[in-house]
């Protein structure tokens, strides 16, 4: 079943991303998601054999609307800074050490990814359960680890 599931999430994905809707190029993607999956098929599904990753993967898809919004935000935010006639007084760069109360690794990496997607903030390094963060402002910092932990645990911790 995971198998199939996987095949199908990366084929839709192909399919999303090529554009390519011919009989050549819906082959090649088709046997190329096939690859991957026999490959690979075990590390979307992670030590998951019973069927909970279903309600995961409802609960992350919920998470991923207010994810984009952050995202939005951010990036109007960093639009302001690099247009500001005085940037280099607004720009207050610093890493942020903090650990984060998440348990699994999925939940651990979903919260590093998200926190490297969010324009003015980049994941440097992820060791257990303690991040450190390069955040380009003083909002940006104290912002961390946040909503979004929470978010995250919720989603895929059932916190």
């Amino acid at each position: 079943m995971a198998r199939l599931v996987t095949f199908f999430i990366m084929l839709f994905f192909w399919v999303l991303i090529s554009g390519m809707f011919d009989a050549f190029h819906m082959t090649v993607g088709a046997l190329c998601c096939l690859l991957v999956t026999i490959f690979s098929h075990d590390l979307l599904f992670y030590g998951r054999p019973d069927l909970s990753w279903l309600r995961d993967i409802g609960k992350i898809m919920g998470y991923f609307p207010w994810l984009f919004c952050q995202i939005f935000l951010a990036s109007l935010e960093i639009a302001y800074i690099a247009l500001h006639p005085r940037m280099l007084d607004i720009i207050d760069p610093r890493l942020v050490r903090f650990r984060t109360r998440l348990r699994n690794t999925l939940s651990r990496v979903t919260l590093a990814q998200s926190i490297t997607l969010t324009p003015g903030t980049i994941t440097v390094n992820m060791a257990g359960n303690e991040f450190t963060v390069y955040a380009l402002t003083q909002h940006a910092a104290e912002g961390l680890p946040g909503e979004m932990e929470e978010r995250i645990a919720r989603a895929l911790e059932g916190d």
